[in-house]
C-alpha cells in the first residue's frame, strides 16, 4: 500500500511503489524462481481513515467488485500475501482482520499474529544503536516522544528497561496521537506537549514513529521558533521510521530547520542492479497502467502531463516526458533505493521465495502420488505460504538490510576538562551532575564513575586527562633569587675582607686598639665565614653538603655572638675596674675572653654533634606542598634539635644584648656598648622574624629565608660595630689620637 496523503501529496514516497513494481518485474524474468508463473499486484492508496483500511482489507478477503468476506468465486485472483503499509497503525488494523486480536498486542507474537512478518530491520538493534549513541556523548538524562499505537506501550516498557540497565533516566515521555487531518494541527494537546518538552531540563529528545504522525509535531516546533525567534536548543534523536521526505511536499522544506543538528538512525541498503535504469525509462506518456505516474510526474517537475496538442489550461508547462531526473533533489526524490523501498523491494522477494518453496513442495508432494505437476493456483493456498519453512525458519533474507547507519551531524562541545560523576542528593543514580576531578586525580574520559590519582612524582595536565612528571624544585645558582643571593653574598665578603684589611693596616692606631684587636679580628673572620656558608643551601641538596647546612651555620653564628658578648664584657669589665676597690680588674684578660669565646661556641658544637648522631639531615623529596613541582630539600632529620640550636643562639643573642643594653649609658669615650647593643638588635629582629617566615615558606623560598635571615643579621652587626670605626680610620684620622680617648682605659680594652 502506498503512503499518499490526498491533502498532501508525498513525492519520495512513489519510490516504493516502483521498488514494488521493479522487484514483481525481476521475479517474473527470473526462470529460476517461480517458473512459469506470473506475479500481479493491486496497489492502494492509504487516505488515513481507518474506515478505508477495514473496506480495503475486506476486500482483499472477497471477489473483486464485491464485499463477502471469505468468500471468492473468481479463481484467476488468487490473493496469496498482503503488503502492509510503513504505516504501524495500518499494519496491526490489517492484521487483526488477517489474524487474531489480543487485549495487549504485539505484532511479533506469533502466537496472536501467525501470518505477521516484519522485513523491516529488527528494532531491538536499532534500540541497542541509541543507547550506545547516548553512553557515548554521556546523554543520560532524555525524554521521549512516541506515536500512540497497539504496541506503543510496549515499546515503551522495553526501552525504559534498556535505559534503566545503562544509567539513563527518562524525564518524560509523551505519546502522540497518529495523524488523521491537516486541520488539527495546533490542537491544545499538542502546545502543551511541545511546552512540555521545551521546558524540560533534558537536553536530547528521542523520536519514535512514522513520519505523518509526528509532522504536526515539527510544524508546531517551527511555529513556536518563528513566533519567538528561538531554537529549542535540544538534540533530537530520530528513528528508523522516520523519513524526512514523508513530512510533504507543500510543507516547505525549510520547515525542517527546526530539526537542523538532529541525528536520524537510516537503515543500511545496497545497490539494487538495474533499478536505475528502470526509473530513468519511466515516462508518464506511457504509464503502462500505472496511475500514479502522471500524477507524481507532474508534482515533481511542475507541469502538466497532457494529450499531444493540448495546451494546459492554467498557462502551466507543459510535460514533454523527457525531463531528467538526476535535477531532482533528492529530498523530493532519490535514484538510489532509500532503506523504507528496499524492504518493500525484500518483501517481494521474501514472498516470491516462499511461494517457490510452497510450490516445489506441492509439485513433489504430487509426484509422490502419481499426479502430474500441478497448478499453482490450484493447488497451494495461501496458509501454506505462510508456513513455508522459508518465511517461518527466517524472514530476513542474506539480502534483506542491517541496521547500520547514524546520519547527521550535530555541533556541540564535550565537557572538558574531563569530570566526575556527582549524584545529587535523593536523585536516582543517573541524575548526576559532572564535577573536575579532585585536585592530583585525573579521568581518560568524561562522566566517569572515578577519578584516578596520578602517580606522586607526577600531576594532572590542564584538562586532567593524564598525568605530567614534575620539575625537580630547589634553589639553583641559575635562579634570579639564587643569583641575587649570591651577589649579596659575595658582596658582603668583600665588605668583611675590607674592613679587616683596614684594621690590619690600622693596627696600632689607637682607636683598633681599645677595641681588642684579637676579638675584632676573631668576630670579622667569623662574620666573614658565615656570609660564605650561605653557599652550602644554595644549589641540588646532597647528602653531605645537607649534614653541615645547619651544623656549620650554628657553629660560626655562635662564634660571632660569643665574640660579640665577650667585647660587650669586657668594656663593662674595664669601666667598673676605674673605680677603687673594685676587683673587676683582676678579671680582665685573654683568660676570660678566651673562656667566653670557646666555651660558648663549644656548646652549640656539642649540640650539633648529638643531631648529627641521633637523627642528621638528610636529603628529601617533597611531592606534595607544591603543585606539579618535587621539592628537593634537606630534612632537618630532627626538629627538635633543629629548635635546640636556634634556641641556643638565641638564648647567647640575648644574654648579649641584655648586657650591651645595661652598658649603654656609659661615658663618651666607652660608647662602643651603644653600637653593640644596636647590633644585637637588629640581630634579634632578624632572627625573631625568621621563624615564622620560615616555617610558612616551601621548597627555594624557604631556604632563601635562611639565607636572608644569615647576611641581614650578619650585615647588622658588621654596619653597627664596624662601621663608625672605620669611618673615623678612614675619613676622621684627626680623632684617632690617644689624646681624645680617656688615657686611663685606653690600654685595658
Amino acid at each position: 500500500m502506498g503512503e499518499f496523503n490526498p491533502l498532501i501529496p508525498v513525492p519520495k514516497n512513489y519510490q516504493h511503489i516502483l521498488a514494488l513494481a521493479f522487484a514483481i518485474q525481476e521475479i517474473n524474468r527470473d526462470p529460476q524462481l517461480l517458473p512459469n508463473i506470473t506475479l500481479g499486484f493491486r496497489i492502494y492508496e492509504e487516505k488515513q481513515h481507518a474506515s478505508m483500511i477495514q473496506d480495503v482489507s475486506l476486500s482483499l478477503l472477497s471477489s473483486r467488485g464485491k464485499v463477502s468476506p471469505n468468500y471468492k468465486c473468481n479463481t484467476q485472483d488468487n490473493l496469496l500475501s498482503v503488503l502492509g503499509g510503513l504505516n504501524s497503525r495500518t499494519s496491526y488494523q490489517m492484521a487483526t482482520l488477517f489474524g487474531y486480536r489480543s487485549s495487549d498486542p504485539d505484532l511479533r507474537d506469533k502466537t496472536q499474529f501467525p501470518t505477521f512478518y516484519q522485513i523491516d530491520p529488527q528494532y531491538h538493534r536499532q534500540n541497542a544503536a541509541i543507547v550506545q549513541l547516548l553512553l557515548y556523548f554521556q546523554w543520560n538524562w532524555i525524554g521521549m516522544v512516541v506515536q500512540r499505537s497497539e504496541s506503543s506501550d510496549h515499546f515503551i516498557r522495553i526501552f525504559e528497561v534498556t535505559l534503566a540497565q545503562n544509567d539513563i533516566c527518562i524525564h518524560f515521555v509523551k505519546q502522540i496521537l497518529p495523524r488523521i487531518s491537516i486541520l488539527n494541527i495546533l490542537n491544545r494537546n499538542q502546545i502543551y506537549m511541545l511546552l512540555t518538552i521545551l521546558n524540560s531540563n533534558a537536553q536530547v529528545v528521542i523520536i519514535s514513529g512514522d513520519s505523518n504522525s509526528l509532522q504536526n509535531l515539527l510544524i508546531a516546533l517551527s511555529c513556536y521558533e518563528e513566533d519567538t525567534q528561538t531554537t529549542s536548543g535540544k538534540v533530537w534523536i530520530l528513528t528508523t521510521q522516520w523519513e524526512f521526505s514523508a513530512i510533504g511536499y507543500y510543507y516547505q522544506w525549510e520547515k525542517l530547520k527546526s530539526f537542523h543538528g538532529a541525528l536520524s538512525i537510516t537503515v543500511h541498503t545496497r545497490p539494487v542492479p538495474g533499478f536505475k535504469d528502470y526509473l530513468w525509462a519511466l515516462n508518464p506518456h506511457k504509464p503502462h497502467g500505472d496511475v500514479f505516474l502522471p500524477e507524481w510526474w507532474e508534482v515533481v517537475f511542475d507541469c502538466d502531463v497532457l494529450k499531444a496538442g493540448l495546451v494546459s489550461p492554467d498557462g502551466r508547462r507543459v510535460c514533454t516526458g523527457e525531463e531528467n531526473m538526476d535535477t531532482l533533489p533528492s529530498s523530493v526524490f532519490d535514484g538510489k533505493m532509500t532503506g523504507f523501498s528496499y524492504s518493500v523491494y525484500n518483501a517481494a522477494y521474501s514472498l516470491a521465495h516462499a511461494l517457490h518453496a510452497a510450490y516445489t513442495w506441492e509439485s513433489q508432494w504430487a509426484l509422490k502420488r502419481g499426479r502430474e505437476k500441478p497448478h499453482l493456483h490450484l493447488s497451494v493456498k495461501p496458509w501454506k505460504v505462510t508456513s513455508s519453512s522459508v518465511l517461518t525458519r527466517n524472514p530476513s533474507f542474506p539480502w534483506l538490510p542491517s541496521l547500520s547507519t547514524l546520519l547527521g551531524f550535530i555541533n556541540f562541545c564535550l565537557s572538558s576538562p574531563l569530570s566526575l560523576r556527582k549524584v545529587a542528593e535523593w536523585k536516582p543514580k543517573c541524575c548526576y551532575q559532572c564535577v573536575p576531578c579532585p585536585e592530583g586525580t585525573i579521568s581518560n574520559q568524561t562522566d566517569a564513575a572515578h577519578c584516578d590519582p596520578c602517580p606522586k612524582d607526577k600531576y594532572p595536565n590542564k584538562e586532567k586527562n593524564h598525568c605530567i612528571v614534575k620539575k625537580l624544585h630547589f634553589l639553583t645558582y641559575q635562579d634570579t633569587l639564587g643569583y641575587t643571593l649570591v651577589s649579596l653574598t659575595l658582596s658582603l665578603s668583600v665588605t668583611t675582607i675590607a674592613v679587616l684589611a683596614i684594621f690590619l693596616k690600622h693596627r696600632d692606631t689607637p682607636i683598633v686598639k681599645a677595641n681588642n684587636r684579637d676579638l675584632t679580628y676573631l668576630l670579622l673572620v667569623s662574620l666573614l665565614l658565615c656570609f660564605l656558608c650561605s653557599f652550602l643551601f644554595i644549589g641540588q641538596p646532597r647528602k653531605l653538603t645537607c649534614l653541615f647546612q645547619q651544623t656549620t651555620f650554628a657553629i660560626l653564628f655562635s662564634l660571632v655572638v660569643s665574640s660579640v658578648l665577650a667585647k660587650t664584657v669586657m668594656v663593662v669589665l674595664a669601666f667598673m675596674a676605674t673605680k677603687p676597690g673594685n676587683s673587676a680588674r683582676k678579671l680582665l684578660g685573654k683568660p676570660l675572653t678566651n673562656s667566653i669565646v670557646l666555651g660558648c661556641p663549644l656548646i652549640q658544637a656539642i649540640i650539633c654533634i648529638t643531631w648529627l648522631a641521633a637523627s642528621p639531615p638528610f636529603p628529601n623529596l617533597d611531592f606534595y606542598s607544591l603543585v606539579g613541582e618535587v621539592i628537593l630539600e634537606c630534612n632537618e632529620g630532627s626538629a627538635l634539635m633543629f629548635y635546640a640550636v636556634l634556641a641556643y643562639l638565641g638564648f647567647l643573642a640575648l644574654i648579649s644584648f641584655t648586657v650591651a643594653f645595661l652598658a649603654r649609658k656609659l661615658p663618651g669615650s666607652f660608647n662602643e656598648a651603644k653600637f653593640i647593643t644596636f647590633s644585637m638588635l637588629v640581630f634579634c629582629s632578624v632572627w625573631i622574624t625568621f621563624l615564622p617566615t620560615y616555617l610558612s615558606t616551601k621548597g627555594k623560598s624557604m631556604v632563601a629565608v635562611e639565607i636572608f635571615s644569615i647576611l641581614a643579621s650578619g650585615a647588622g652587626l658588621l654596619a653597627c660595630i664596624f662601621s663608625p670605626k672605620c669611618y673615623i680610620i678612614l675619613l676622621r684620622p684627626d680623632l684617632n689620637q690617644r689624646k681624645n680617648i680617656m688615657r686611663a682605659f685606653l690600654y685595658l680594652i
